[in-house]
């Protein structure tokens, strides 16, 4: 069934078109994310290694929220990591495993590019597609990814 909510054909496929290269942002992030948590070492191990949890279940809900956004506007969600990783401006290090200080640096680093990422399609989704319930639903996800990035900064402080 067509979706008729009100957003032509033409905003709705560069809507979805933003909300896939953050779905694709978040699934990288997330791997990431996990990795850390995984292989984190040293004096602080069980307090990142705690950090790196409730993080990567946080980015896993903003995940599955994303998803849905895109089902809501009438898409179907790519599924595969390739399709994620051929969408993503994040990048993997595979094979590599950094200190807990370079890791909180990667990851900071990675945060900050999400909430530049959002920040431009906040813009375009107000300003060009006229459409507010995903201006709003990306302005909560950057207010989130805006409070880790400061979480991470902190420690690198």
């Amino acid at each position: 069934m067509k979706t008729n909510i009100g957003i032509s054909p033409k905003n709705l496929t560069h809507i979805v078109a933003a909300l896939t290269s953050v779905l694709s942002d978040e699934m990288t992030l997330y791997v990431k994310t996990r990795k850390a948590h995984w292989n984190v070492t040293g004096e602080s191990f069980m307090e990142l290694h705690k950090l790196f949890e409730a993080q990567y279940k946080q980015i896993e809900e903003d995940i599955d929220a994303v998803a849905e956004r895109i089902n809501k506007l009438g898409t179907k969600t790519i599924g595969t990591m390739n399709e994620f990783i051929k969408h993503s401006a994040l990048k993997e290090s595979p094979g590599k495993y950094h200190s807990s200080k370079d890791t909180l640096h990667e990851l900071l680093k990675d945060h900050e590019t999400v909430v530049r990422s959002l920040r431009k399609h906040i813009e375009d989704c107000s300003e060009k597609f006229k459409d507010a319930g995903t201006t709003d639903f990306l302005t909560g996800l950057m207010e989130s990814h805006e409070t880790t990035a400061w979480i991470l900064r902190r420690y690198l402080s």
